[in-house]
């Protein structure tokens, strides 16, 4: 599908929080009808945070599309989780969706041990929920916003982690979601950015660590992606100008980040670890 496909120019609109994926113009493309696997993951078990839509889902149906079981979580969004675990079944793949609040470390903690006793393993760690709100001026940052936004971007990929490394060998894989603001920062995401930079340090400060053991940590680190998280935290005139910093001059579909995600958790990508792989659109040189 060619970049043609997704010219379609984003129309003025608002969600409530947190967003959902049925109410997005245009539809946001995960792959549904595109992505054909290749049996790159055939017999893994993967566990997805925030899996129920945007990224999540894409990576989720790539991932059952190359022969995984997947777990994903979600916060409120049961219907967006069922959907993605339909997917997931659809393509012969055990599913699992598993409510959580990601900013209660029990919680981060119940989450890895449930998805490796329903799927029988764990191979396959995407650290990727997280959250974002625009904000113009750093005073108008909040207490509660800034802990929100650190304990559910950072706190819970470290937590989540801590707990599903007691199930993963050597030859498992762990990839993080970060962005491309984490390296360039973002005039009105600065808690947001902040907790992106820090994923790309903690995903190379954990490589180094589980080297010796055998374990990969990678980081995909997307610029614009069309998400439910954009018309749920924008102004409406913001949300018809999204991506346009990009030299494709629109953001990226779910559709077209998932495939960093399966390259990464496959033996193809044997030999990193330590990486951040941007799928940007060229946003960092811009």
């Amino acid at each position: 599908m060619g970049n043609e496909s997704y010219e379609q120019a984003l129309p003025k609109q608002q969600q409530p929080w947190p967003g959902y994926e049925k109410n997005m113009r245009p539809k946001v493309d995960h792959g549904e009808r595109s992505y054909m696997g290749g049996a790159k993951l055939v017999g893994l078990k993967a566990l997805i945070t925030g899996g129920d839509s945007g990224i999540g889902r894409a990576v989720a149906i790539a991932f059952a599309r190359e022969g995984a079981d997947v777990a994903i979580t979600y916060y409120e969004e049961k219907d967006d989780a069922m959907e993605t675990v339909g997917w997931i079944q659809e393509a012969g793949q055990t599913g699992r969706a598993i409510q959580a609040d990601l900013r209660d470390q029990q919680e981060c903690e119940a989450v890895a041990d449930r998805a490796y006793h329903e799927l029988n393993g764990l191979n396959i760690l995407v650290n990727n929920a997280a959250i974002h709100i625009e904000k113009q001026k750093l005073g108008e940052v909040s207490p509660e916003q800034l802990e929100r936004t650190f304990k559910t971007n950072f706190f819970s990929f470290f937590w989540v982690t801590q707990t599903a490394l007691k199930y993963m060998h050597s030859g498992d894989v762990i990839i993080n979601t970060g962005s491309a603001s984490g390296f360039r920062g973002h005039k009105t995401l600065t808690d947001y950015a902040a907790t992106k930079a820090a994923i790309h340090n903690f995903t190379k400060s954990l490589a180094m660590q589980l080297a010796p053991r055998g374990i990969r940590v990678n980081c995909v680190s997307p610029g614009p992606v069309w998400t439910p998280l954009i018309p749920a935290t924008r102004e409406p005139e913001q949300v018809s100008s999204f991506g346009e910093n990009t030299l494709w001059g629109r953001p990226a579909q779910p559709s077209e980040i998932a495939p960093s995600f399966v390259f990464l958790a496959s033996t193809d990508a044997r030999f990193y670890t330590s990486e951040i792989l941007s799928p940007s659109g060229s946003v960092l040189n811009l």
